[in-house]
């Protein structure tokens, strides 16, 4: 024995910015004299196109990071107190910087050279703090390091373009 399905209009319900919820309204006007079982059976499988169809995939946006250079640092500012650390610059005495509350983490290094001369800077590298200053990463940004000389904690910012 065949039995009709009375749907209700889903128009009021339906959003129609996606081709799928079109598609469904359609579908289900077409299905009205087919048997129940045929109507889950169809509705489980556009119930899984929906899951799958109206999403976005494949779709991926890199983004790269440049880091400035110690020559870039010093020509805009002479007096900057900087280090390099991993390929890349860090410099203190920004205002905003030293209001930050941070907690000094684990010591990653120190500084093992100094220069003062020019601006060809490698990693553990120096213009201002003495050889032997440790150098820890703060447990709340990763772009900030602390160093600590003679008791006194001082911020450094990762110096990067992006």
């Amino acid at each position: 024995m065949e039995s009709n399905v009375n749907t209700p209009s889903l128009s009021p319900i339906i959003n129609y910015n996606c081709n799928f919820w079109k598609k469904l309204h359609v579908y289900i006007k077409e299905v009205k004299g087919l048997k129940i079982k045929n109507l889950y059976n169809g509705l489980f499988v556009l119930g899984l196109l929906m899951i799958t169809g109206c999403n976005i995939q494949g779709e991926t946006t890199t983004i790269s990071i440049d880091s400035i250079d110690a020559k870039e640092v010093l020509t805009l500012d002479t007096e900057a107190d900087i280090f390099q650390y991993d390929g890349i610059i860090y410099k203190t005495n920004i205002d905003w910087l030293n209001e930050l509350s941070l907690t000094k983490n684990v010591q990653i290094g120190e500084i093992k050279t100094k220069n003062n001369t020019n601006t060809d800077f490698k990693d553990e590298m120096s213009n201002k703090l003495p050889i032997g200053t440790k150098i820890f990463s703060a447990k709340e940004r990763g772009d900030i390091l602390i160093v600590e000389i003679e008791g006194k904690i001082t911020k450094y910012l990762a110096i990067v373009e992006g």
